[in-house]
């Protein structure tokens, strides 16, 4: 299938790693260009090298911390002098820290807030104007805890949810110029942020951090977890003219271990 990406502009925040580089990788891979972000520069630069290394999209980076607002609309603003527009724009956020209610400050509350919700709001302000001239695609990661709350992560499951509530809003308010949002949700997949994860519950239990995986994958039908190419093979879809009729969805790429409805 063609997904007629050749030529076109992505703006992936949090992309230095993780699933938002998968998804830079895979966009490349169709000839997008892209521009990817993160607050390490080394880490940005080698990553832009391995990007190149593709042969066919375009790859630029930007130095930006998504907390702080002025970085957000230096981003935008560096995608739009670089390509000269943004079709794609993906929002996406390191995870929150692990914690119960009573164990979490109004500091870490609110910093998750600034993280995991209101960068997203502030990116997509800033990148309308641009998606707006011809219509474009907004894919928001969120979490598997949109549809089903995960033990010890309050923080995720509070502002994750909220996103739904952004996506499905928007989907309504920005049809009119042709722009679909949705999000997309990963289970297990093999990333850092999941290992850490894996590791703190296994500090807590006092087991081994395979234990741990292994109690996991148990309990996904495929009994493994997802790769971060698998996810971005999806997301690459969403992004792509080959979804023309998806907006204000949630998907989940969990292997099906979320069991809600």
């Amino acid at each position: 299938m063609d997904l007629n990406l050749s030529g076109k502009t992505a703006l992936i925040l949090a992309s230095s790693q993780g699933l938002g580089f998968a998804i830079a990788e895979q966009l490349v891979r169709e000839g997008a260009n892209v521009v990817i972000s993160g607050r390490e520069e080394e880490k940005l630069k080698a990553k832009c090298k391995q990007l190149a290394a593709i042969g066919k999209g375009k790859a630029v980076y930007q130095k930006a911390d998504i907390m702080k607002p002025a970085d957000i609309k230096q981003l935008v603003s560096h995608a739009v002098e670089t390509f000269g527009t943004i079709d794609m724009l993906v929002n996406n956020a390191g995870g929150p820290p692990a914690g119960s209610f009573e164990e979490l400050t109004d500091e870490e509350w609110q910093a998750s807030f600034e993280l995991n919700l209101l960068s997203y709001v502030r990116t997509i302000r800033a990148a309308l104007p641009y998606l707006k001239q011809q219509g474009g695609k907004i894919l928001n990661i969120a979490s598997s805890s949109i549809k089903e709350p995960i033990p010890g992560l309050i923080l995720s499951n509070t502002f994750r949810t909220g996103i739904i509530g952004l996506s499905k809003t928007l989907a309504s308010e920005l049809a009119p110029y042709n722009i679909l949002i949705n999000t997309i949700a990963p289970g297990r997949i093999g990333t850092d942020r999941v290992k850490h994860l894996d590791q703190v519950n296994a500090d807590k239990q006092g087991i081994d951090i395979k234990m741990v995986e292994e109690q996991m994958k148990a309990q996904i039908p495929l009994k493994r977890y997802g790769t971060p190419e698998e996810f971005a093979n999806v997301a690459a879809f969403l992004l792509s003219d080959a979804n023309s009729y998806m907006t204000g969805s949630a998907l989940l790429v969990d292997g099906g271990m979320v069991k809600a409805i």
